[in-house]
């Protein structure tokens, strides 16, 4: 059959999987090693690869030079930073503080993450924003098919966190680029199976997940999540095992990468 197996692969990014990388995720070497061996044993019987790339500029809300405490210093790296905060000057953002303040009471109005502050990470441009060394050996194999993988961007808007590839954390009304990705979610849907890897599962993958149950049912459907091609942030996989709890109520299949026969 036609448009079959799709693999998602999100954020499979040197800061995120690679030992030295400023944001990385233990295990995700290991998960990258899994899905490479995957992609490169059945490559014959995948049709469509995407990958998602985290990519931010230096000034990002989520970075330490965002913001500034009275005495002038950033805040340190996974610090939880709230519209309290903010507000009472314990925290100051050096850049279009009206814009923030929004941002942190429509972020805790929603109640999904708080907002952290991360190491710069995948800056645009950046070897850390390059996808792990293991993944694009297996892409370059699997493209000599005469394929070509996609490639989709996330984050490059500054004044809101876009964990989900989906779109953004709190959407931005004149900001298309962080507004749903209804091209994606078409391209995805076009498949039978849309096999699901990547980092961090705490986060990206986890909201990712999510917003495809939220808007894109249909293809929500189509998702089968490979669990041992996914790694938590430490000590954050609270944060993303309620949505793997709805998935599951909701018949999303979960395998590990050994078990997928395409």
């Amino acid at each position: 059959m036609a448009n079959k197996n799709a693999l998602l692969i999100i954020d499979a990014q040197y800061d995120f999987c690679h030992p030295n990388g400023a944001l990385y995720v233990p295990g995700a070497e290991k998960d990258m090693e899994r899905l490479s061996k995957l992609i490169n044993d059945q490559a014959d019987k995948v049709d469509h690869i995407c990958v998602t790339l985290d990519s931010h500029p230096v000034n990002d809300i989520s970075h330490p030079g965002f913001w500034q405490d009275k005495g002038g210093n950033p805040p340190a790296p996974f610090s939880i930073i709230g519209l309290k905060d903010a507000q009472e000057g314990k925290w100051t953002p050096r850049f279009y503080p009206e814009k923030v303040l929004k941002y942190l009471q429509d972020l805790e109005a929603q109640g999904e993450f708080p907002h952290c502050i991360w190491p710069e990470h995948c800056l645009i441009g950046s070897k850390g924003s390059a996808l792990d060394d293991n993944l694009m050996n297996a892409l370059k194999h699997w493209t000599r098919r005469g394929k070509f993988y996609q490639a989709v961007t996330k984050g490059t808007y500054p004044l809101t966190e876009h964990f989900g590839i989906f779109m953004a954390q709190i959407p931005v009304a004149d900001r298309p680029e962080t507004q749903l990705n209804q091209s994606l979610v078409k391209t995805l849907e076009n498949f039978q199976n849309v096999y699901v890897a990547g980092q961090a599962r705490s986060h990206c993958v986890a909201t990712s997940i999510k917003q495809a149950l939220d808007y894109a049912p249909g293809l929500a459907d189509k998702m089968i999540i490979i669990e041992d091609c996914m790694s938590d942030v430490p000590n954050m996989g609270h944060l993303g095992d309620p949505i793997y709890d709805e998935a599951k109520k909701r018949g999303l299949r979960f395998v590990k990468s050994d078990q997928v026969q395409l």
